[in-house]
């Protein structure tokens, strides 16, 4: 029993921090068919009243799935997706997107609910993790929208495939998910802003990371070692001088930066890194 518990801790420390998503929602929907009661709570209720006494459900609605096909599609887009986004960026980030793309969805789910009654209705519930979802995808095609990928057997440009996603989910608006397709939009919203001020130097969520620090700060008390000064040494890119940097072709640059980007991060990037790196993309 013992050597199955260490063998399963092993394989979880090995997923990356989207796959870990993964995994929590794949428990979270095997529980919730005995735990009906409890999930309940997780939803999250249009009406504002009753979630000022349930704050929470402002993100655990993003970990709840009734069906089988909601939660496959979700989880099979969130794998994709993480494959691409943390080999550019790094794995805060893909969680800072994550987080607020799923509350940014919620909040747009009842703030129209509440405002506008007569098109949505007088009461819903919100579950599913596609506003997380979106927002890392329309963050991907908004920060590199001439990427190509391949689709079966042709190619196709990251913003072209973001464009028809917002286009059906505002078409969805009309439909019988109307609540969930407002949280789609949600989740796009954010990962369009994330991108675009992404791109001018300024990561928007830096904020949310310190207060997520904070809290889980707050819960720890492992005693803290002595502080370490580290130099970091501006002057090299992936531990080659700029000279020689410079005489590499764009794919060894690209590929140099990419891989410090593995290594420490992309905060780790000079703000000249960060714009080779986003002309690049395009």
């Amino acid at each position: 029993m013992t050597s199955l518990s260490q063998d399963i801790k092993q394989k979880l420390s090995n997923l990356n921090v989207l796959e870990k998503i993964i995994a929590i929602n794949l428990v979270i929907f095997l529980l919730s068919f005995v735990l009906k009661t409890v999930t309940g709570w997780l939803e999250l209720p249009s009406d504002f009243s009753e979630f000022i006494v349930k704050p929470w459900t402002v993100v655990t609605y993003a970990f709840l799935h009734y069906d089988f096909i909601h939660i496959l599609f979700n989880m099979l887009w969130l794998y994709f997706l993480g494959q691409l986004f943390l080999n550019l960026f790094s794995s805060k980030m893909a969680l800072n997107i994550y987080f607020m793309g799923a509350i940014s969805g919620g909040l747009l789910f009842m703030l129209c609910y509440t405002l506008f009654p007569d098109v949505f209705g007088n009461y819903s519930r919100l579950l599913g993790a596609s506003a997380a979802v979106r927002a890392l995808l329309i963050f991907l095609c908004a920060y590199m929208p001439n990427q190509e990928i391949r689709l079966v057997v042709f190619n196709l440009k990251l913003w072209y495939i973001g464009a028809a996603i917002v286009v059906l989910d505002v078409i969805g608006l009309f439909g019988v998910n109307a609540g969930g397709n407002l949280a789609h939009l949600g989740g796009a919203l954010l990962g369009y802003a994330y991108a675009k001020q992404l791109t001018k130097g300024n990561d928007i969520g830096k904020g949310f990371e310190r207060f997520m620090n904070s809290i889980v700060g707050f819960f720890k008390f492992s005693k803290k070692g002595p502080l370490k000064t580290v130099h970091k040494n501006k002057s090299k890119v992936g531990g080659y001088t700029k000279a020689d940097f410079n005489e590499f072709n764009n794919q060894k640059k690209i590929d140099v930066i990419l891989d410090k980007i593995s290594k420490s991060g992309y905060d780790s990037l000079t703000a000249e890194e960060k714009e080779f790196l986003f002309r690049a993309g395009k």
